[in-house]
This record gives structure tokens, C-alpha cells and sequence, in this order.
């Protein structure tokens, strides 16, 4: 049985994955039609975690408080998120890359930093379509 954020009667995996994509599509809807002016920031990235996942986990758009065999050490989490951030603004502003390379660019250091507990491969291919 899955720990989820309301009282869902969710016992397989196949389960658990309808549950999230459905959720995930919301997120999705969510992030298309929001009229955000500052989608490259932390605020951002966290609430379209939370958009994302939020109907199935408690802690969507929580940072992950333990460290993983994958990503940036827990205490450095919100650091290297905000140095993305200001880097991503930089590309942007100056026209370093061209725009797939740019997305590519967010979407690799993004998954580096892996700042959520499950999710973040998801996570980053919906912010990178955003």
C-alpha cells in the first residue's frame, strides 16, 4: 500500500501511475494556462512540483530531506536550484545558446540537482516543455 496524500484505495503499482498521471496532467493544464511572470525561479519550480504530484504525495513540492545515491547533497538543494535559476536568466537574456539548447541545458542540471524525493525526471520534462 502507497502513502498518499488523501485517502486513496491505491494497492498496485499500475494503480499508483494512473493515479500520478492524472495528476500530472492537471500539473500540466495548471502550468499552461497560469499567467506566472517568474517561471525561472525556485517559487516556481516548487509549486509546479506540487501541481504535479500533489493529489497523490504529502510532500510535493517539499525539497527531499535525505540524500541519494543521485543528486546534489540535501543542504545544497535550494543553492545550486537558485544558481540554475540565475544561470538560466543569464542564457536567456543574452542569447548564449539557442532556445533547445537552452532547454536541454536546464532540463540536464535540473535532474542533477534532483530536489524532490520522487518525480524529478517528470518534473523536468514538463518545466522543460513550460
Amino acid at each position: 500500500m502507497y502513502r498518499l496524500k488523501r485517502e486513496a484505495h491505491i494497492s498496485t503499482r499500475e494503480e499508483l501511475n494512473l493515479f500520478e498521471a492524472i495528476n500530472i496532467q492537471a500539473g500540466m493544464q495548471w502550468a499552461w494556462r497560469s499567467r506566472w511572470k517568474d517561471v525561472v525561479s525556485e517559487t516556481f519550480i516548487r509549486q509546479l512540483h506540487k501541481k504535479m504530484f500533489g493529489d497523490v504525495w504529502r510532500w510535493a513540492g517539499e525539497f527531499r530531506k535525505s540524500n541519494k545515491n543521485i543528486g546534489v547533497s540535501r543542504e545544497m538543494i535550494g543553492i545550486e536550484l537558485r544558481n540554475l535559476c540565475k544561470d538560466l536568466n543569464c542564457w536567456i537574456e543574452h542569447e548564449t545558446f539557442c532556445a533547445d539548447e537552452i532547454s536541454a541545458r536546464f532540463h540536464h542540471r535540473l535532474v542533477a540537482v534532483h530536489p524532490f524525493p520522487n518525480g524529478n525526471g517528470r518534473h523536468a520534462r514538463a518545466t522543460r516543455n513550460k
